[in-house]
């Protein structure tokens, strides 16, 4: 692979972003041109500053060191000369394609460099805030042989407009900007629907991805509901049933942001990008059903839905170009 200030835009753009996400690389894929750089160069950049924040298997204190410059050198704030540190970071990452993310990490920001001045604005913005939930996420669960709960669900909610509730927002700011009729609804409610969408899509993973968490010491529950159950997070594993209240609660927190996602999705006007933005949507609302299903059992099972699925959801909403009745049939049918 070459140098990582060599890397081409297009080995951004089609290899890295594939090995790192196949499925957005698919909604990527599916995007006007005008689009795909924006967006796909703000996802390589959030997902490499996120696997700098994970890499649990590094202290804290140099995670937040690296993930401080990785963001100064995003915002422009800091000069080329921290570049070469992530070579040394690189070499830490056990999984390959991240691995080779980190290395590209000079080409990323030379990409960045080269966008107008509205795109770069718009990645700055929101990796700004991403980072910012990144970073509280390293200090609150900087010892992962202690399981370490939210405080409340302020705190929660903050976290999940940081990390995602934002990334709505830049879509929706991107897309207005360069598509002349993107939304039959005006932009600021747009931006709100974004904002909930997101947010609750992060839910989806943070009630997917629960037991994971806790078996790694971060409880995204907050703690001030669970004393009110009577159940501290690190009994949660052996004894998730006595959570199951607060569980159904967050996840109908999280169906109404589908839902949010459903009328954002329905609202855009070019069929690519309403179909690009609708995948999640379905595929949450499939994740939550199952998740209902599971139950507290969701701690200690994995549930997650299947590739073949997926395929099948995609298949289907791509032959109906996501119109928005089917999008609407489909998100019914998913969700029972």
């Amino acid at each position: 692979m070459p140098s990582g200030s060599d890397v081409s835009v297009t080995l951004l753009r089609r290899t890295i972003l594939r090995s790192v996400s196949r499925s957005f690389y698919l909604s990527i894929r599916l995007l006007p041109t005008k689009l795909r750089d924006p967006i796909a160069l703000a996802y390589l950049l959030a997902r490499a500053t996120d696997t700098i924040a994970d890499a649990t298997e590094i202290s804290a204190a140099v995670r937040l060191e690296e993930l401080g410059r990785l963001s100064g050198l995003i915002q422009g704030s800091v000069g080329a000369n921290a570049r070469s540190s992530f070579a040394s970071f690189a070499a830490l990452q056990k999984d390959e394609a991240e691995r080779r993310l980190i290395e590209a990490l000079p080409g990323c920001l030379a990409w960045l460099e080269s966008l107008s001045d509205s795109d770069r604005a718009d990645i700055r913005e929101v990796l700004g805030r991403i980072n910012e939930g990144q970073t509280l996420d390293v200090q609150r669960f900087a010892n992962p042989a202690q399981v370490t709960a939210l405080a409340s669900a302020a705190d929660l909610d903050r976290y999940t407009y940081l990390v995602a509730g934002s990334v709505g927002e830049f879509w929706t700011s991107v897309c207005f900007r360069h598509l002349s009729h993107f939304s039959e609804r005006p932009r600021q409610e747009m931006l709100s629907l974004g904002e909930d969408y997101g947010k609750g899509l992060q839910l989806v993973n943070i009630l997917r991805d629960a037991g994971a968490d806790l078996r790694a010491g971060r409880c995204y529950l907050p703690a001030d509901e669970l004393r009110s159950l009577a159940v501290a997070p690190e009994e949660l594993l052996a004894h998730g049933q006595r959570a199951e209240p607060l569980l159904r609660g967050w996840r109908e927190r999280a169906e109404r942001g589908m839902v949010a996602g459903l009328e954002y999705a329905c609202a855009i006007q070019h069929w690519r990008v309403r179909l690009a933005t609708a995948l999640p949507v379905l595929i949450g609302a499939r994740t939550l059903a199952l998740l209902r299903a599971a139950g507290p059992r969701a701690f200690t099972e994995r549930v997650k839905v299947s590739r073949a699925e997926v395929r099948q959801i995609v298949f289907q909403t791509a032959r109906t170009i996501a119109a928005p009745r089917s999008l609407r049939a489909s998100f019914a049918r998913l969700s029972s």
